[in-house]
């Protein structure tokens, strides 16, 4: 393998191009067998239906979901950043 090929990587595939139009296909089509399979394509269905019809409470679910881990990982970093342990020596701790 060439220093250029690990540094830049490989062209990005597209999806027109005939080399690999092949391989396109058939990763779309294993992905859509797979949602099926798992009915992820009906819940995504009445997901997209929902936030059709209720686009602002949509929005409001979403970003007060990402507003409210947000706030609860700033809430767990100050917790354990202001944590501290008592200190005890390796006697201590072999005594108790």
């Amino acid at each position: 393998m060439s220093w250029k090929k690990m540094i830049f990587g490989e062209k990005m595939p597209d999806k027109n191009d005939p080399k690999y139009k092949e391989r396109y296909e058939r990763d779309v089509d294993a992905g859509r067998r797979f949602a099926k399979a798992t009915r992820i394509d009906k819940a995504v269905a009445k997901v997209q239906g929902f936030a059709n019809a209720h686009r602002t409470l949509f929005l409001v679910i979403v970003f007060g979901f990402a507003i409210c881990g947000l706030t609860w990982n700033i809430y767990r970093l100050t917790v354990v950043y202001r944590h501290h342990p008592t200190r005890r020596t390796a006697t201590e701790m072999q005594d108790s």
